[in-house]
């Protein structure tokens, strides 16, 4: 995990998580944090075996680290965050030792983690990103925007 920890402590990265937390520190709803990254790369890791989809584990923990990153350009421009986690990630992953094919791969899934794909990887980095959201705890799931068949109100085994 050695990759993953640089990319944990890039300094640019934490630039950026540490915009997000800013913007969002008034947020009711979900939040896009160091939980949320977490959560969605276990999630990920799980998927992945469950499926018997052979998966770099360092690879599953920078996707889960990056794919909504691009938050901090969101809310600074206006672009759409998975175009600018995406870029993050192209910029980041090689300075912190990750492949062109690792990369490759990251990018692709960041950016079809908003609305899926016809792969099964990217459609279980699709699935984790949605499950990681613990709906059913949230205290402003009633004002959430979010379709009530999208919620996660119950545990899912």
């Amino acid at each position: 995990m050695e990759k993953v920890n640089r990319l944990l402590n890039n300094e640019e990265y934490r630039e950026m998580l540490s915009c997000i937390q800013e913007a969002e520190k008034e947020r009711i709803f979900c939040r896009h944090d160091m939980r949320h990254f977490l959560d969605m790369a276990r999630l990920l890791h799980i998927y992945c075996l469950e499926e018997g989809i052979k998966a770099d584990k360092p690879l599953i923990y920078a996707i889960g680290l990056l794919h909504d990153i691009g938050r901090a350009a969101q809310y600074k421009t206006g672009e759409e965050h998975h175009t600018a986690s995406a870029r993050a990630a192209e910029k980041l992953m090689p300075d912190c030792g990750f492949d062109e094919e690792q990369t490759k791969t990251a990018v692709n899934a960041i950016l079809s983690h908003r609305s899926g794909s016809e792969d099964k990887f990217f459609k279980l980095v699709y699935k984790a990103d949605k499950k990681s959201r613990l709906c059913f705890e949230c205290k402003a799931r009633g004002e959430c925007n979010w379709p009530k068949e999208k919620m996660n109100l119950e545990i899912e085994i």
